[in-house]
């Protein structure tokens, strides 16, 4: 079963500094029935003011995605970690028994793009880590490339975190490509232009939920996703 949901269903909330859509629950938005997806807690699709951001705030027991798409995003935390993130680059950060950090757009003049997913992790507890890596348009073009896999089974070069998820990348220009989700849930979201998934045509923004199939097939004349592959419910 694939549930498509269009880029006009997902939440939308904007202040001053901050556009965004959150895909489930978050902050002051709750919808019982749309709390996460498998372990997929959060997926939120942010634009951030130049200057502007997210001053510092605790997490803890969650495994924190963020992948920059447009812009530049500085991290600064209580480990002593800072880097900033540029497009096409992925951070990860596991808050574990506790982190603090900031996030905020490194420009002072442009807009900084991204998206920011949380994942439950395999256990509550964990020493708290971060990284983060480039990875190249030229890596992800036609291909699925992995960019986050499980700590204890990684694939290629891809960040580890501390679940049995799998975050892939593409811009898929005049291919098709195939990827098996046998017995798994998988979350896909159009970063940008138009794929078909399995036959069902999506558009910039939409997302789909990926339940009960064998393998899906993603053709385009020219988009940008991400995949995620996870446990099932």
């Amino acid at each position: 079963m694939i549930d498509i949901v269009r880029s006009t269903k997902h939440h939308y909330h904007e202040e001053d500094w901050l556009k965004t859509y959150w895909h489930f629950s978050f902050a002051d938005y709750y919808d019982p029935e749309n709390m996460a997806f498998g372990v997929l807690r959060v997926f939120n699709d942010d634009v951030i003011k130049p200057g502007k951001g997210f001053g510092f705030h605790p997490h803890s027991n969650m495994e924190i995605v963020t992948y920059v798409f447009e812009g530049e995003l500085r991290h600064r935390d209580n480990l002593g970690n800072e880097g900033v993130i540029l497009p096409g680059e992925i951070q990860r950060m596991s808050a574990g028994t506790g982190i603090i950090h900031s996030e905020f757009n490194n420009s002072g003049t442009n807009e900084l793009k991204l998206l920011q997913m949380w994942v439950l992790p395999e256990k509550n507890g964990i020493k708290p880590s971060w990284e983060q890596k480039r990875f190249s348009k030229e890596e992800r073009t036609n291909t699925l490339l992995p960019i986050i896999s499980p700590i204890q089974n990684r694939k290629g070069a891809s960040l580890g975190i501390n679940q049995d998820v799998y975050f892939y990348v593409s811009f898929i220009s005049g291919k098709e490509i195939a990827h098996s989700v046998a017995g798994r849930l998988a979350y896909i979201f159009v970063i940008s232009g138009e794929i078909e998934l399995n036959g069902r045509k999506m558009g910039s923004k939409d997302s789909a939920k990926v339940r009960g199939e064998k393998e899906i097939s993603i053709k385009s004349k020219g988009a940008d996703i991400i995949l995620i592959e996870m446990p099932p419910e």
